[in-house]
């Protein structure tokens, strides 16, 4: 730290911190210390085109049969509404979680389980994937009907810019029932998030997507979050070279597949209890290393 005399006044210049503490007299006649903020010079952020590898290094083809691979797959389980008043009731069991024909089905139900009216499953790498930058891709047909809310995501493993959002989440493929094919690709940071109007998103019309399987894919860098679905860009958010609260993907973050019932935005519009039950399918789900530049 640096102490500066300027016009009888001192100065205490906070490298590290970055901000300025300035020693003013009071009413009292008592020096304090008053911080001046610095806001973060930004950072340029180059593009240096990074490529991925060409074969995965973490994959699950469904080629067997039965619950999710332990080795690969772990559950949230619980009916707590998620943050979004979701009313369904997330399970472990075969029944809402299984693997046949080459193929994952995440099942949602309608029937009752610890007070909740649904039951379906979520599931998520945690602790068996976590990835700094990559690409991942999911082949995967969306479920129907008004009420469902499908997602391909990604959240934070350690949360080491705090609780959500400010650790920030990249949602891959987001879709509810009661607005058929429109398909969303989203992130969200402490600056750029829903609850505040300022997220950032893209939303494509896939005139089939729940009656065949398309590519959703993420590739992910430290100059930007590109969304694809079916090989076509769709999303671009670029790294502004500010800090964390605008780009906290600098960090390790894990994949979520879930399928939830109602909730503030997939229940907008209620929901229709003669669909049951609905499926997300799931062909195959990739993750290529980046190739280092």
């Amino acid at each position: 730290m640096i102490y500066r005399k300027i016009k009888n006044a001192y100065f205490l210049i906070a490298l590290s911190a970055g901000s300025i503490f300035s020693c003013q007299s009071c009413s009292s006649g008592k020096e304090v210390e008053q911080p001046i903020i610095i806001p973060p010079t930004p950072v340029v952020v180059v593009d240096k085109n990074w490529t991925f590898e060409a074969t995965p290094f973490w994959a699950d083809e469904f080629d067997y049969t039965g619950l999710p691979a332990t080795a690969k797959w772990d559950y949230d389980l619980g009916g707590s509404g998620w943050g979004n008043n979701e009313k369904e009731y997330y399970t472990n069991a075969l029944a809402n979680a299984s693997v046949a024909d080459g193929k994952l089905s995440i099942t949602a139900k309608k029937e009752s389980m610890n007070g909740m009216a649904y039951t379906s499953a979520r599931l998520v790498t945690r602790n068996k994937l976590d990835v700094l930058y990559g690409r991942i891709e999911v082949s995967a047909k969306l479920p129907t009907g008004k009420g469902t809310w499908p997602a391909i995501w990604m959240l934070p493993t350690d949360r080491a810019y705090g609780d959500w959002p400010k650790s920030g989440e990249i949602d891959i493929m987001e879709h509810v029932g009661y607005d058929q094919n429109n398909v969303h690709f989203s992130t969200h940071t402490e600056a750029y998030y829903f609850k505040i109007n300022t997220q950032k998103t893209s939303t494509k019309n896939i005139p089939d997507a729940s009656t065949a399987f398309h590519k959703y894919r993420v590739d992910w860098t430290p100059y930007a979050v590109r969304g694809y679905y079916d090989g076509v860009m769709v999303f671009e958010f670029a790294n502004e070279g500010t800090g964390y609260k605008v780009w906290p993907f600098d960090k390790r973050f894990h994949l979520l597949l879930n399928l939830a019932i109602g909730g503030d935005w997939g229940g907008a519009q209620g929901i229709d209890d003669t669909i049951f039950p609905q499926k997300m399918e799931v062909d195959y789900v990739r993750y290529y290393k980046m190739i280092e530049k």
